[in-house]
């Protein structure tokens, strides 16, 4: 945008005005049509994009070339509404406007209006003027007043102050020769005021002050005073002095931000800012405040010089109109700076504005983009700020209804919750909104309902939690409070959430609960703490075996550990071995399948070696690949979660038939799912199985139907999920050869409770069994196996 800006300007000063020879010159059918079409065009792209600079620009320039002077005055309008005008195009504007209908009052305004956007000497010479010219009831007093405001506003200008200072000792030499000379004291008192003007001009540091020195004994003399007398004088040469050095000193500036030089425009502000520096150092506010209108006119999309300069005037002027009327003009020059739209909020408050233009204000901010979510959080909370004291202001003007800040609140959680999940900032804010709510409108429901739907948003941080039971906490609520600990003492939180808000909860009882209160606080978490402490431990023992067993290692590790490397055979081929040789095993009545997560174990002590070893060889051979053909198996649901494989057993014990027992786990927490799949010998144990359905097990209501694998799509084996039981039904043989059972083996597999639970396939199959069999022998194509065939099998 500050490159349209200079092309644009550059653009206008070559521009011709409204009916010059060259704009008849193209009144040729031929450049009508392609001027319409580019009108068409730009007002299409406005359409879209009604804030694009240059479109407006271009615009203005073809409406100007056709003298189209309805469009191109609403043109102008349009665009003075979204940006500030550079003084060129006011002057361009104003005297078109002349050239066509001199309408007093409305110029006057285009002046006024002109002369806010930016610095400039020249739109103050033209103003002065107009105004001189006509207004034919304009006094002298008001005519000086006008330049009066123009040297408070630029007659500091050090390269072109010095041209409002000669227009108005013009303007009272003219008035001193309309004095008539028999008025002797109206004459005299018009010389000391133009004497005046020159002693004010001589103080001042501008350019060319020789000259002016020059002029004024001139003058001195035209009334009779000697030359000499000037320089004798001492006020006179005292203040002409210290201008004069203090020009000197800002010389080699001037020359710099003032040369003629093609220099980038990087380098041009950096001379401004250096100049600024120096200006600074000398205290003077207004030479300052002048300095940094002129570097705004040539940089006037440049943020950090608006900050800077906004920044000055906050901490040295504090004047509530000077200072409102500069961030005004910062904000539609960069309205895409949050910063900018805050401090003018404050600035605004500071100056004791009204609701309304706080208001106008903040909506309008809210219109802009900003670069990050950050600046649209700090102007919500700005906004809540300066309400919130506004409630609390002692002056009953100030008062306002509270729902105000019910409403910015609603408007920022709805706009900033889907962008700034799980964030601090975000954290901060409803922890706000709760407080204002409990404490200014007096309503704690409302308060509890900010922290419940932030918990739906972000239920996973443990700040959320705290910040919640601190709200409590703070208004005195003990059992409320309670009950919150209660609801997240059990989550999973990141980190060592989980442990801290245990530990929390027993603080808080110690504190502030009784006796019975801090046992039963101790109760609930010291299981828990014991859980994580052996989840921790698990975690680093699995961590640190991945690292042992990777055989990823990069050069510089094997040439670190090839002195220390011995021969021993890596965990896979010890397995391998183990397989082809499985009577080397060490304890021959035990017997440990193991997949390969290492999570899902299952133990099988047989009781006669016979047995034992040939299921040794038969596990060996159906580690790497497990699946159930689900032929006779019963799905369980509905388990009560402490149910275990012996009360399952038990409960189909007048059924019998029951060949294994898989309760599904879920595979980060080990918690039970409360489902579980039955293998029967046949399918008439299975189906007095199923007529059980409805039957209660440890008070829950257990629903039984035939497993279907079918209807679950296609199986892979995931033994990470599953526990699994196998038994063998008695009969006379099994008597006679022995007894299949099992058992858990005792902290191998650490059980981590919490509330997170994920579905995990089911298809692992039993320790002996077949795999699945096709769709067709399922229905019946091949009969099932008898009783002798399958524990034959079973054995084998």
């Amino acid at each position: 945008m500050e490159e349209t800006l200079t092309h644009s300007e550059a653009a206008m000063e070559k521009e011709e005005p409204l009916h010059d020879s060259e704009s008849d010159s193209e009144s040729d059918s031929d450049s009508d049509l392609e001027l319409s079409l580019q009108i068409q065009s730009l007002e299409a792209e406005l359409a879209v994009n009604p804030s694009h600079y240059d479109s407006h620009f271009q615009y203005i320039k073809v409406l100007r070339i056709m003298g189209d002077v309805d469009k191109l005055t609403k043109a102008r309008e349009s665009m003075s509404q979204l940006f500030p005008l550079s003084p060129s195009m006011w002057q361009e504007w104003i005297k078109d406007e002349l050239s066509l209908k001199p309408d007093f009052s409305a110029v006057l305004n285009l002046y006024e209006r002109a002369l806010f956007d930016y610095l400039s000497v020249s739109l103050w010479c033209d103003y002065i003027n107009f105004v001189q010219e006509f207004d034919s009831i304009a006094g002298t007093s008001k005519v000086r007043d006008l330049f009066e405001s123009a040297l408070a506003a630029a007659g500091l200008h050090i390269s072109e102050g010095s041209q409002l200072w000669e227009s108005y000792r013009l303007y009272e030499q003219a008035i001193l020769l309309t004095i008539d000379e028999s008025d002797t004291d109206a004459k005299d008192k018009q010389i000391q005021h133009i004497r005046t003007l020159f002693h004010r001009q001589l103080s001042v540091p501008l350019a060319d002050m020789t000259s002016t020195l020059t002029a004024y004994k001139i003058w001195e003399a035209e009334q009779g005073n000697d030359l000499h007398e000037v320089d004798i004088n001492p006020h006179v040469a005292s203040s002409y002095q210290k201008a004069l050095d203090m020009y000197n000193a800002r010389k080699h500036f001037e020359q710099q931000i003032c040369s003629q030089e093609d220099i980038p425009d990087s380098q041009r502000l950096q001379h401004y800012l250096n100049y600024l520096k120096f200006e600074q150092s000398s205290g003077t506010p207004a030479r300052v405040q002048v300095l940094y209108e002129r570097a705004i006119t040539d940089f006037p999309i440049s943020p950090d010089l608006w900050l800077d300069y906004t920044r000055y005037l906050d901490k040295t002027l504090k004047v509530g109109n000077i200072v409102s009327n500069v961030y005004c003009r910062a904000t539609k020059n960069c309205p895409w700076v949050g910063e900018l739209w805050v401090r003018y909020l404050l600035c605004l408050e500071r100056s004791h504005a009204s609701e309304k233009d706080l208001a106008k204000v903040f909506e309008k901010s809210l219109l802009c983009t900003f670069s990050t979510y950050d600046e649209y959080l700090d102007l919500f909370l700005t906004r809540v700020d300066g309400l919130r004291r506004r409630m609390t202001s002692t002056y009953e003007e100030d008062l306002l209804d509270y729902k105000i800040i019910r409403q910015t609140f609603q408007r920022a959680s709805d706009y900033l919750s889907p962008h700034l999940k799980n964030t601090e900032v975000l954290l901060h804010l409803h922890a706000y909104w709760a407080h204002l709510e409990a404490k200014l409108g007096k309503d704690l429901t409302a308060a509890r309902g900010v922290w419940e739907n932030f918990l739906k948003i972000c239920g996973s941080m443990l700040e959320v939690w705290k910040g919640y039971i601190t709200m409590e906490v703070e208004l005195g609520h003990i059992n409320e409070t309670r009950s919150i600990y209660k609801r997240c003492y059990s989550k999973r939180f990141s980190g060592t959430g989980s442990e801290d808000i245990c530990h929390s909860w027993l603080r808080f009882e110690r504190e502030f609960g009784k006796l019975e209160d801090l046992d039963h606080a101790l109760q609930k978490v010291t299981p828990r703490l014991e859980e994580l402490k052996l989840f921790r431990i698990q975690q680093e023992s699995k961590l640190a075996e991945e690292n042992e067993n990777n055989p990823k290692r990069n050069a510089r590790d094997k040439r670190k550990l090839g002195p220390d490397i011995t021969d021993e055979q890596s965990p896979a081929k010890l397995l391998r071995d183990a397989g082809r040789n499985p009577t080397k095993a060490p304890d021959e009545n035990k017997h440990q399948v193991q997949n390969s997560s290492e999570v899902t174990k299952v133990e099988v002590i047989n009781q006669k070696n016979n047995i034992s070893d040939n299921l040794n060889e038969q596990h060996s051979t159906t580690r790497k690949s497990r699946a159930y053909s689900d032929q006779h198996t019963a799905f369980i649901s509905n388990i009560h979660p402490t149910a275990n494989y012996e009360h399952i057993r038990n409960f189909f014990s007048d059924v019998g038939g029951v060949v294994a027992i898989r309760i599904l786990h879920d595979k980060f927490t080990g918690k039970s799912r409360g489902l579980a799949y039955v293998d029967f010998i046949d399918d008439e144990h299975l189906a007095s199985a199923v007529a059980k359905n409805k039957h209660r097990l440890l008070g829950k209501k257990l629903s039984i139907a035939r497993s279907d694998p079918k209807r679950g799509g296609k199986e892979t084996s995931d033994p990470n999920a599953l526990k699994e039981h196998v038994s063998k039904e008695t009969d006379d043989t099994s008597k006679e050869d022995g007894k299949v059972s099992s058992k858990k083996r005792g902290n191998d597999n650490i059980q981590l409770k919490g509330k997170n639970t994920f579905a995990v396939p089911r298809n692992v199959r039993p320790l002996g069994f077949p795999a699945n069999k096709p769709k067709a022998e399922e229905e019946g194509d091949e009969k099932p196996k008898s009783n002798d065939e399958f524990r034959k099998m079973f054995i084998r």
